[in-house]
């Protein structure tokens, strides 16, 4: 879960003409941010040309294209961008290695004799590869049309800028936005590295010091301020009910799975719990063990940071469930202060998702599967 799909972009600052890119670190690079710009467009239209800029973010012109719809799955499995199963841990394969390389070189030529790394994952949204020690570039995995993911990534990027700075614990910040070229057919992104290890390899459960760092990062996000902005997605965030389709969806597939009249009876309990007068705040949107990193038992870091926005109070409590054993989830609703309602709807938003996850991803990504389940586990124990 490092991890996602964005209209070209025009430039508000200028077409500037250097050969000079960014280097690895990224102080250096928001320094030249507002004076580098990439090579002249090459014969033939090819991308990796003209380069846009907008602060703190590299962006190519997209040559004159206009809106192509991407046959992504295809060439994504010939070059290795996708394993068997969506969740393997071996991570990209060497065909997408040398993709990846033969793209940054060419669109960031001064990145390219940093060493490229594929990094295993559980996650099923980016290809995921590092560059150099600092750097990591994102391949959207899913098939998609080029403008979408373009826009995708730009409202990616505007995301982690709004909530870098706003937390002691490190997230990524965008970089640049790389295009389509031979070998991949979806724009991708760079960002910084984030380092740590994820939650589904590093357990956190059992942590009152991680209850303690996870509590402090939502109270930072919720300092954010929505600026007058509201819940206006159709995923988790906004009234409970809505999410009723999804679960009958949910309850049919995992039959034979769960046991689903126990759980068809807490769903009922749980949809109407009530939100009164409580207002959105600013989430994360998916505190799950994917997009929280770990060190020596504490929170090191938190990714996949393109869902911040406004939703209910209660929705980044799923990581409550997702994360922590009884005693530390006490400890995190303390620091909180979470009263019985705004508990019961973290209770509630945990369950929808969790469902989700086990029936979809029980043969392509069993860790997604097995989380799913923990979490239903834990929600069940609780009562």
């Amino acid at each position: 879960m490092r991890a996602r799909a964005a209209a070209r972009l025009r430039c508000r600052h200028g077409i500037h003409r250097s050969n000079k890119a960014p280097p690895d670190d990224p102080r250096v690079h928001r320094r030249a941010a507002a004076r580098w710009h990439r090579r002249p467009l090459a014969a033939g239209g090819q991308p990796g040309a003209v380069g846009r800029f907008q602060p703190g973010l590299l962006i190519p012109r997209a040559g004159g294209r206009g809106t192509v719809r991407a046959a992504v799955e295809d060439p994504l499995r010939r070059r290795g961008f996708r394993g068997r199963h969506r969740g393997c841990r071996s991570g990209p394969g060497d065909g997408a290695i040398g993709t990846a390389e033969a793209l940054v070189a060419e669109q960031f030529p001064a990145w390219a004799k940093l060493p490229i790394r594929a990094v295993a994952s559980q996650g099923t949204v980016n290809a995921l590869f590092r560059i150099g020690d600092r750097l990591a570039a994102r391949f959207p995995l899913q098939p998609g049309d080029v403008d979408e993911t373009l826009r995708w990534l730009k409202a990616e990027a505007e995301a982690a800028r709004e909530l870098a700075g706003r937390t002691r614990f490190p997230t990524p910040e965008p970089v640049a936005l790389g295009e389509p070229g031979p070998g991949y057919p979806l724009p991708w992104s760079v960002q910084t590295w984030v380092p740590g290890s994820a939650a589904t390899d590093a357990d956190p459960g059992e942590s009152v010091a991680f209850a303690h760092d996870l509590a402090e990062f939502i109270r930072n996000v919720r300092a954010i301020g929505t600026r007058g902005r509201t819940f206006g997605g159709s995923g988790r965030g906004g009234e409970l009910t809505s999410q009723d389709e999804w679960m009958k969806t949910c309850f049919s597939r995992s039959e034979g799975w769960l046991d689903v009249p126990r759980l068809r009876r807490m769903w009922r309990a749980l949809r109407t719990a009530p939100r009164g007068t409580d207002g959105d705040v600013m989430t994360h949107g998916d505190l799950a063990p994917g997009n929280v990193l770990v060190a020596d038992g504490r929170l090191a870091g938190v990714i996949d940071v393109g869902g911040l926005g406004p939703a209910d109070p209660a929705l980044d409590l799923v990581g409550a469930w997702h994360l922590l054993e009884t005693g530390p989830r006490e400890v995190l609703r303390e620091d909180l202060g979470c009263d019985d309602r705004e508990w019961q709807r973290g209770r509630a938003w945990a369950f929808a998702q969790a469902m989700g996850l086990v029936w979809y991803y029980v043969t392509s990504n069993p860790t997604m599967s097995f989380i799913g389940r923990r979490t239903l586990d834990r929600l069940l124990q609780a009562g």
